[in-house]
């Protein structure tokens, strides 16, 4: 079991490395919105390629951060019942989730993307707007990018509510060295 949480742990360090990364680029975006805003009212003009930096932006952040945030277990979910379940129960549900839903998602749109982010590159995709940005093809480059870095995320996650079943104590991701 100890082999296992050090894996665990190894894999932990890719996102929270991406996640300290990706969070200069929240910065960028507030930069950006906020001039684009000044821009907006104070002079009364504004620019395509700042708006479409601005949804670029928003897009790196919101699927390269992913991983980081389910490091984390920081996403959004109703957990209505499941903060009432015990440990073993709520191990039960993220390990079969895991199993079940996150890794066959992950692929599917990770194998379904492929093929649009690759016509991209081949195309040389850029913005169909006059002054957009050119390069659309790396935004888009970011979707199986991202929901690699879920799945990674996927493997200490699943690990760790299997070895909780197993009955071993292990040391969560969102208590380990190295926190936010």
């Amino acid at each position: 079991m100890e082999k296992l949480q050090k894996l665990c742990d190894r894999l932990d360090v890719l996102n929270r490395i991406v996640g300290r990364g990706i969070s200069w680029v929240t910065l960028l975006m507030v930069v950006v919105v906020t001039m684009d805003v000044i821009m907006r009212y104070l002079f009364k003009t504004t620019y395509v390629f700042v708006q479409e930096l601005e949804w670029h932006l928003f897009g790196v952040l919101f699927l390269v951060g992913a991983g980081y945030t389910l490091l984390y277990d920081a996403h959004v979910r109703v957990d209505v019942f499941y903060q009432r379940f015990s440990p073993k129960t709520k191990a039960w549900i993220d390990f079969l989730g895991c199993l079940l839903f996150l890794f066959p998602g992950c692929y599917l749109i990770i194998a379904t993307s492929m093929n649009f982010v690759a016509n991209s590159w081949t195309i040389g995709e850029g913005s169909p707007d006059p002054g957009g940005l050119p390069a659309r093809y790396v935004i888009k480059a970011m979707i199986p990018l991202g929901f690699t870095l879920v799945a990674i995320q996927g493997i200490p996650m699943a690990l760790r509510n299997l070895m909780v079943l197993l009955g071993s104590p292990t040391t969560s991701s969102k208590t380990s060295k190295g926190g936010h």
